[in-house]
């Protein structure tokens, strides 16, 4: 199935693997691979992930090494990823 990012989750992205080039450089190249990875799982099953409880269409995806979720919903032609945030934010985004 297509996986899409909303211009928002495409900013995000952007945002943290600048940010995270610049102050991991023992490893530059893990936040983009780990979301590049999450992303190619999307494709192949949709339903990854555990629901989100405050808004039970979206599911949200552990990015175990990094510390992000990503946050997606499964519709009839796509898969829409809405955001991507840090579990050290202690609390979800707004959707």
């Amino acid at each position: 199935m297509k996986v899409e990012l909303s211009a928002e989750a495409r900013a995000q992205v952007r945002e943290i693997d600048a940010w995270w080039r610049e102050h991991r450089q023992a490893a530059p190249n893990l936040f983009s691979d780990e979301v590049e990875r999450a992303l190619l799982a999307l494709e192949q099953t949709p339903a990854l992930g555990v629901r989100y409880a405050p808004n039970p269409k979206v599911r949200r995806l552990l990015l175990k090494r990094t510390g992000y979720h990503v946050y997606a919903r499964e519709e009839p032609e796509r898969v829409y990823v809405v955001a991507v945030w840090s579990v050290f934010r202690r609390r979800g985004p707004h959707l």
